[in-house]
């Protein structure tokens, strides 16, 4: 059993731990090989630029979404739980970025007989470029 969040810690404003990746192909190889996304556009340079990105082959929105789900249960634990995660993807990945999710405590709530966070999310380019804006709920045990 690992708790690494409780209601009664954490405050509004307070900031997600930073998660990071570098991606390429092999990231995004990997990525469709287990939810079956061979996509050209996301596997073939060629493919990418015909999709009118100069760069070639880009990598998925959704990949960018698994990256919020992890970098969440990393930061509250096994007996905590992600009750919602809403995004929107806005800008491309390109080959070699290093994506970072960063989130901010927005709301701390009872619901559902539950102790909730609530964050904004976003995952970041290695420039600072917002790409995935969003926004996640998680249910955290209390202290008590």
């Amino acid at each position: 059993m690992t708790i690494n969040v409780y209601f009664e810690d954490v405050n509004v404003g307070d900031a997600l731990p930073e998660w990071s990746r570098q991606t390429d192909f092999m990231h995004w190889n990997r990525y469709a090989a287990v939810n079956d996304e061979f996509i050209p556009i996301h596997m073939d340079d060629e493919a990418g630029r015909k999709a009118l990105n100069e760069q070639g082959a880009f990598g998925m929105g959704n990949l960018r979404y698994a990256y919020i789900v992890n970098a969440l249960q990393d930061w509250i634990g096994d007996e905590a739980q992600i009750r919602e995660i809403g995004c929107e993807f806005r800008a491309i990945n390109q080959k070699n970025d290093v994506l970072t999710v960063v989130g901010t405590v927005t709301e701390k709530k009872m619901a559902d007989g539950e102790h909730q966070l609530v964050l904004d999310i976003d995952v970041v380019n290695q420039d600072g470029k917002k790409t995935c804006p969003g926004h996640a709920v998680v249910a955290v045990p209390a202290r008590g």
